[in-house]
């Protein structure tokens, strides 16, 4: 099937671009010597899990729900990571990860007996406390964060319980932001690094986007397994489907209210949250910022959502009702977060193959909507 026969709205994820980008973090495992684990909240379309899994080390879940469908489909680590656990999701947990780690020292003490008589490594999510988000919503290391232990509250008597840490404190950041992070991390518990077996520095990694330092990252490494001996962990998500998805979305309503505004067949706040959200703005292919181009408009979804706009763009050429448009780098944070709002429609679903062709893996219906409750 042609790119152009595929249906609107439509999410297309790009089978090269996946691999190209698997095959980097699969030499840098091997260069390296660290561990690379798939975040799947970024990215939960499991008919690519098996692809996905060939490369790397296993996978990073963050319910029981992901854990099962990790368990399934990667036959590597399973690691999980909870805000608070639930005693019946701890019973369900233990027989499906080898990893489990653990937000506060309270849910490490109620739970963590019963993890290691499973033979389970266990970890502790801590807060360095470094600032590396410029808005404090969007920081977890952020003053009074409900994410991590800071040092205060490490607890020292439970230690012994402890096999490794956890830290998540970057978003689509360079090496750089990782040297500091890990000069943080030393500074607050090195003390403690030496009787760990593992760190996991988390996502937010752009470690596939073109000028990113790898030779920082594997620096990093080298200290960390030079110094205290540790098994290093990265659980990217955007790094995995960098570039390798794409929203094809079609003109259906052109209006003009001091500005020509093109309505489409899609929404963002359904079905790119990540827009509204935190103000993501994908790019636009044969588009630019607006005013560029001869002719600006602003793209706006078709829920009742006054903040459903994927944003202001110029074109060349002024757009005709029937016009398809593509976004790039779509595949992040879209199939993970998407909803049906007020009934809109979920959008279909496809893969571009390694030989061109497209396939239609998955369409939505009345159905779909009617029985999520």
């Amino acid at each position: 099937m042609l790119e152009s026969a595929l249906p609107t709205p439509c999410y297309l994820i790009d089978q090269a671009k996946l691999k190209s980008n698997l095959t980097l973090l699969e030499s840098l495992r091997a260069r390296s010597g660290c561990k690379i684990l798939f975040a799947q909240k970024a990215f939960s379309s499991y008919a690519f899990y098996s692809m996905i899994a060939r490369y790397l080390d296993g996978a990073a879940s963050c319910s029981l729900y992901e854990a099962e469908i990790a368990h399934h489909f990667f036959h590597g680590e399973n690691h999980v990571f909870e805000t608070a656990y639930l005693p019946e999701e701890i019973d369900q947990l233990v027989k499906l990860c080898d990893h489990i780690t653990f937000n506060s020292p309270t849910q490490l003490a109620r739970y963590a007996g019963q993890v290691h008589s499973n033979g389970i490594s266990i970890g502790l999510r801590v807060n360095p406390e470094y600032l590396s988000q410029q808005t404090d919503d969007f920081d977890p290391c952020a003053p009074y964060s409900r994410l991590g232990t800071t040092l205060a509250q490490f607890p020292k008597d439970q230690i012994r319980r402890i096999d490794g840490l956890h830290v998540h404190a970057l978003y689509e950041q360079n090496a750089d932001a990782l040297e500091y992070l890990v000069y943080a991390i030393v500074e607050k518990f090195g003390s403690i690094l030496p009787r760990m077996q593992w760190l996991n520095l988390g996502g937010g990694h752009h470690i596939t986007r073109e000028g990113y330092r790898l030779d920082k990252l594997e620096s990093c490494v080298e200290k960390l397994q030079r110094n205290f001996g540790l098994q290093v962990y990265f659980e990217p998500g955007e790094a995995i489907v960098w570039e390798a998805g794409y929203f094809i979305t079609t003109v259906v309503d052109i209006i003009d209210n001091g500005m020509k505004i093109a309505i489409l067949d899609s929404s963002a706040a359904c079905h790119a949250p990540d827009i509204t959200e935190v103000q993501y703005r994908p790019p636009l292919i044969g588009a630019d910022k607006p005013n560029v181009l001869k002719h600006t408009y602003r793209l706006g979804g078709r829920s009742c959502l006054p903040e459903d706009v994927f944003g202001d763009y110029s074109f060349d050429e002024e757009l005709q009702i029937g016009d398809r448009l593509v976004f790039k780098d779509m595949a992040i944070n879209t199939l993970t977060k998407a909803k049906m709002y007020t009934g809109i429609p979920m959008p279909s679903v496809a893969v571009r193959e390694m030989d061109g062709n497209c396939k239609i893996l998955r369409t939505f219906s009345f159905a779909d909507y009617k029985n999520r409750f």
